[in-house]
């Protein structure tokens, strides 16, 4: 089946806090195994230590434009509450910060999606963004 490509939309997408697992390899084919903290359509944000930062961005500067790095990424999504399916999509690091002393957040930008992966992150977003709206308090 042929990867379908995202829409480069990084800022106008809404982000969903999660806590999940998920594997990134990069092109030596070394596996980093990290916790997602928030998700949209677009990407996501990675939570990890230094020292899988450093892995991540070997020389742990903000990635610019035309120094993006390359990684493969596998997660799990629910597509129904007893049915997760497994999201297997390339894309590029993007961002990178420090948070605390050992704490550091990197942001992966989808680009393509196997088969199907779009539109199960895109149906779990979506559930999640309606179900955040329902759980508010009317005025």
């Amino acid at each position: 089946m042929k990867p379908l490509m995202t829409k480069p939309n990084l800022r106008n997408q809404q982000r969903v806090d999660v806590s999940t697992e998920i594997t990134i390899e990069k092109s030596d084919g070394c596996h980093l195994t990290c916790k997602v903290s928030n998700i949209s359509r677009t990407g996501v944000m990675i939570d990890c230590d230094q020292e899988t930062a450093k892995q991540l961005v070997p020389d742990m500067r903000p990635p610019a434009p035309g120094n993006l790095v390359g990684v493969k990424a596998r997660f799990s999504v629910p597509v129904l509450p007893t049915q997760p399916v497994t999201v297997e999509a390339e894309g590029k690091i993007v961002h990178m910060r420090r948070i605390a002393r050992n704490d550091f957040q990197v942001g992966l930008q989808f680009s393509t999606f196997e088969g199907n992966g779009f539109n199960y992150v895109d149906q779990y977003v979506a559930k999640l963004l309606a179900d955040a709206r329902n759980e508010q308090p009317s005025a």
